[in-house]
């Protein structure tokens, strides 16, 4: 017979391990433009040590945006993992001081795609890889769109892609972006496709 541990069962539940941990404090190893690295020492609620290096990102925001008949996508380069046009929902970091989630998204939306919405909701928040960053992504739904240009201070080559909605299914095929997976995978659900 298997024990509750081995099962993920909460604490609480005879045989589960204790959880928890305090942090005993870490240092800055590098600090960049968009994220820190720290390593860092915790100590778990059974008394054993452990050292972290961990990815301190202040968050990013990603938004599904449709119009009833066409999704709003963009294509554009990413060299970190030598894509020359991936295809994404606009998207970007919360690097704005005291910038909320949901007016970066607005923010984002008009500088990448040019538009606006009248209809905002919160999707979900995620973590983008808790095993070794704090970066948590915020996605939005945004519909009833108009136009609405911003210019963005970054260098950025995006291509705007409008796919039609019937054929999301395709898009959801093609895309190998995690935010635009989620976000396009929650669409679908929502829609009954």
């Amino acid at each position: 017979m298997s024990s509750a541990s081995e099962h993920g069962a909460g604490a609480g539940a005879p045989g589960a391990p204790t959880r928890g941990f305090e942090a005993l404090g870490g240092e800055t190893v590098y600090r960049g433009r968009f994220f820190d690295v720290r390593v860092e020492r915790f100590r778990h609620a059974d008394g054993e040590e452990v050292t972290r290096e961990i990815v301190r990102h202040r968050g990013a925001v990603g938004v599904v945006a449709h119009d009833g008949e066409q999704l709003w996508l963009v294509r554009q380069p990413r060299e970190a993992v030598e894509e020359p046009e991936l295809l994404e929902i606009p998207a970007g970091r919360l690097d704005v001081d005291g910038e909320q989630p949901l007016q970066a998204a607005k923010r984002e939306l008009a500088e990448e795609i040019g538009c606006g919405a009248r209809s905002w909701e919160p999707i979900l928040t995620y973590y983008a890889s808790a095993g070794f960053s704090d970066e948590r992504v915020h996605l939005f739904l945004a519909t009833d769109l108009f136009e609405c240009p911003a210019e963005s201070e970054e260098n950025e080559r995006i291509e705007i892609v409008r796919w039609p909605l019937g054929s999301l299914d395709a898009a959801i095929e093609e895309c190998r972006d995690a935010k635009t997976l989620i976000g396009l995978l929650w669409l679908s659900r929502r829609l009954g496709a």
